[in-house]
C-alpha cells in the first residue's frame, strides 16, 4: 500500500529540535516544513497547505495557544498536535478544548508521535470527505429544485 504522506509544519523557537524532528519526520516520508515562532507558522500557512501542525506551546512572544487559536480561526480543517516539554500539560489540555487534536510531551517518542500524526491526517482527511458529501447533496438538492 502507498502511503501518502501527511504535510506537516513543525512549529517551535527550539531551532535544533525544529531541525532533528524535521529530518526524521523526512526521513519516514513526509512532507515537512518548519518555523520557528507563531508569525513565521501562520505566514508559512498562507503560502502553503498543511495537513498537522506540530506546535510547540512555549514560544516567545505569540504562544502556541494563541497560534492554534489563529490556526483554528483561519484553517478549521489543518489538525495540530501540541508540544509541551515545561509540564504544562494543563496548557496542552486547555489547547485540545480548543480544537488541537492532541498533545505530547517533551522529549516526545518519535512513535508515539507518528501514531499522534496518523491519526491527526485520518481526521482531517474524513471532516474533508464530509464536506465533500455534505456539498454534492447541497449541489443535487439545487438540481433538483431547478426544474
Amino acid at each position: 500500500m502507498v502511503q501518502i504522506p501527511v504535510r506537516v509544519l513543525v512549529v517551535d523557537d527550539e531551532k535544533d529540535f525544529v531541525e532533528m524532528l524535521s529530518l526524521r519526520l523526512e526521513e519516514s516520508g513526509q512532507k515537512v516544513s518548519a518555523a520557528h515562532d507563531g508569525a513565521e507558522c501562520l505566514d508559512k500557512m498562507k503560502k502553503e497547505r498543511f495537513d498537522v501542525v506540530i506546535l510547540d506551546i512555549r514560544m516567545p512572544g505569540m504562544d502556541g495557544i494563541e497560534v492554534l487559536k489563529q490556526i483554528k480561526k483561519i484553517y478549521p480543517l489543518v489538525e495540530v498536535i501540541m508540544l509541551t516539554g515545561h509540564g504544562t500539560a494543563e496548557t496542552a489540555v486547555a489547547g485540545m478544548k480548543l480544537g488541537a487534536f492532541d498533545y505530547l510531551l517533551k522529549p516526545a517518542d518519535f512513535e508515539d508521535l507518528m501514531e499522534k500524526l496518523e491519526g491527526a491526517r485520518k481526521r482531517k482527511e474524513e471532516q474533508e470527505e464530509r464536506i465533500r458529501k455534505a456539498e454534492a447533496k447541497l449541489l443535487v438538492r439545487r438540481a433538483g429544485g431547478m426544474s
